[in-house]
């Protein structure tokens, strides 16, 4: 059998299939700014898969319309990477051009009576292939998303490593985290739902205050790294909803994603600690758990107290021993006074330059706790260097 004779429904001619892919390029070229910026290459294989439409078209045609569903089988001469190019709006852009150019351009295709029946069935082929390129838009998204979960999830963890290598920085690359500033990380317990939903919920309510977030599972911690932020416990407030029950601890803000491993090791060691502290916020602040942490055998939580604490109540004149004495008194201001040879007023108003040198106010029981940690670190700190320096 002849190749332009009918089969089936309606007759068609394969011999002007070129001419007419030509003219649909030519479309492309005059109709759309994104296609006349894309490489000889791309553009090539745009071209291939205009041409495989019309391929299509008449092969659907000529067999009836409905002897076989449109499949992506058009799309097929393009390699993967195109979808990554061309956007799905792009590729619609595409489909509309090459089937307003075979409309265009019927009687090259079409044998005269043909015409009108030809029009009338690239209307349905067209809204076919719309969908068909839907479909794979939709399974490289789902594969694109799959493949940056599993992505996103090994940044993360190699933040909670402190593994801030070239692997790190390619990866972040990878998901647009190489410049993201002012990034601190919220760590809590993973609610009774699946990840997806509970990443799902966080990535919104991130995207609604403009920030970015990286979120990852460790067991039964849910870890979001956040970028971009402010503040970071104004801004964990608004998230801890999706976290499970029981603490949510804020790392330290730091200025990048590179120097978040600090951030998550204090978020982390907050979360272990913060049981000691019942009544603590929520979220807490990482850094208000110093004490918690120190206990819970954390070196630089313990190194921390003392250089916040200790150290500047020692450099001022008598407020380290009048810390030492209000604890010890059972903070009595008359008994200090008496033990210190000084007026009570005198006691009251040392109290205030502590909590003005190290934000503690030691009549309040919760701070009052805090810097007898603190003190009891820096006594033991200070005596292990002395006898340090005698055994030299």
């Amino acid at each position: 059998m002849d190749s332009d004779a009918p089969n089936g429904s309606g007759e068609l001619t394969l011999r002007n299939v070129g001419a007419v892919a030509t003219f649909a390029a030519q479309g492309m070229e005059r109709e759309h700014q994104w296609y006349r910026e894309l490489s000889a290459q791309d553009r090539s294989w745009v071209g291939l898969v205009a041409q495989a439409g019309i391929h299509g078209f008449l092969a659907w045609y000529r067999q009836g319309e409905d002897s076989r569903p449109v499949t992506a089988d058009i799309f097929g001469t393009a390699p993967r990477e195109l979808a990554h190019t061309i956007t799905l709006r792009q590729t619609l852009d595409l489909v509309r051009t090459t089937i307003d150019v075979v409309e265009e351009h019927v009687d090259l295709l079409a044998l005269p009576g043909e015409e009108a029946r030809v029009r009338n069935s690239l209307l349905r082929y067209s809204r076919e292939v719309a969908f068909a390129a839907a479909q794979i838009y939709a399974a490289a998204a789902e594969s694109r998303g799959a493949w940056d979960a599993r992505l996103e999830s090994l940044v993360v963890h190699a933040v909670i490593r402190g593994e801030a290598d070239d692997t790190l920085q390619s990866r972040a690359a990878e998901l647009g985290w190489e410049q993201v500033p002012d990034v601190a990380v919220v760590v809590g317990v993973m609610p009774q739902r699946s990840s997806a939903e509970v990443a799902e919920g966080i990535r919104s309510a991130s995207a609604r205050e403009g920030l970015e977030v990286l979120i990852a599972v460790q067991g039964n911690r849910l870890i979001a790294v956040l970028g971009r932020l402010t503040d970071p416990l104004v801004t964990a407030a608004r998230l801890a909803s999706h976290f499970g029950t029981g603490p949510v601890v804020v790392g330290p803000l730091v200025p990048h994603l590179f120097a978040a491993g600090r951030s998550a090791r204090s978020a982390l060691s907050g979360l272990d600690a913060a049981p000691a502290w019942p009544e603590a916020p929520r979220p807490v602040a990482a850094d208000d758990l110093l004490a918690e942490r120190a206990l819970n055998g954390e070196g630089p939580a313990r190194r921390l107290l003392v250089d916040r604490v200790y150290r500047p109540l020692a450099q001022h004149g008598g407020l380290l021993e009048t810390a030492t004495t209000y604890l010890e008194s059972g903070a009595r201001l008359e008994a200090s006074g008496r033990a210190l040879f000084v007026h009570p007023n005198t006691v009251r108003y040392r109290l205030q330059r502590i909590a003005d040198v190290v934000d503690l106010d030691l009549t309040q029981p919760r701070d009052a706790w805090v810097a007898r940690i603190a003190l009891a670190y820096g006594r033991m700190a200070s005596g292990a260097q002395v006898t340090w320096r005698r055994t030299l």
